[in-house]
């Protein structure tokens, strides 16, 4: 159902549309955006970059989780104009097909997925994993705050935390990203 022009309903609930402009996997997107829609929505519905999804829309699944500025954050709890001049990465950005990153070649290997909806958003969260550890940052769980983080199985279910996956495949989940530690950290 679409709302006419004219409408009351219509004119009450209109937004200014607002400029931005920040670079998504390299390339520079330039949009005019109503200020309420957010970054997850607009890398889904403008810039067509399906692979960040949306799970439960609050922040809790991880199933949106995208870099920005090197960071990782839930694309689904933050709008679009807050992302001014900024980088960002998405599944798509990490490889291809042809090309994988290595952290999907893990997740392959590893068997890390099963219905694969949450695997663009786990495979982006283990790779801040793994620059959160090499850059000795230290998480909930880490003993040693002096010291750098050791890459433990439970240093890592702690980081991934906020990544849920529907289908329990969480052993493999670690097991790949653990994999990856010895390349990275």
């Amino acid at each position: 159902m679409t709302i006419a022009q004219d409408s009351p309903a219509r004119s009450e609930t209109s937004a200014a549309a607002c400029s931005v402009t920040f670079s998504v996997n390299g390339r520079t997107s330039s949009l005019v955006l109503d200020p309420r829609v957010t970054l997850l929505d607009v890398l889904r519905e403008h810039l067509h970059l399906t692979g960040t999804k949306k799970g439960c829309d609050q922040g809790q699944c991880g199933a949106c989780t995208v870099m920005v500025n090197g960071r990782r954050i839930n694309s689904c709890l933050t709008l679009a104009l807050m992302h001014e001049g900024d980088e960002i990465t998405t599944i798509e950005g990490l490889g291809s097909p042809e090309a994988l990153h290595p952290l999907q070649k893990a997740f392959l290997d590893h068997d890390g997925f099963q219905c694969g909806y949450c695997t663009p958003g786990q495979i982006i969260s283990a790779v801040a994993v793994l620059e959160e550890i090499g850059a000795g940052v230290p998480s909930h769980v880490t003993a040693d705050l002096n010291g750098a983080p050791p890459a433990t199985d439970e240093e890592i279910r702690e980081r991934m935390s906020g990544n849920l996956c529907r289908c329990s495949a969480y052993p493999n989940i670690i097991a790949a990203i653990r994999d990856m530690v010895e390349d990275h950290v």
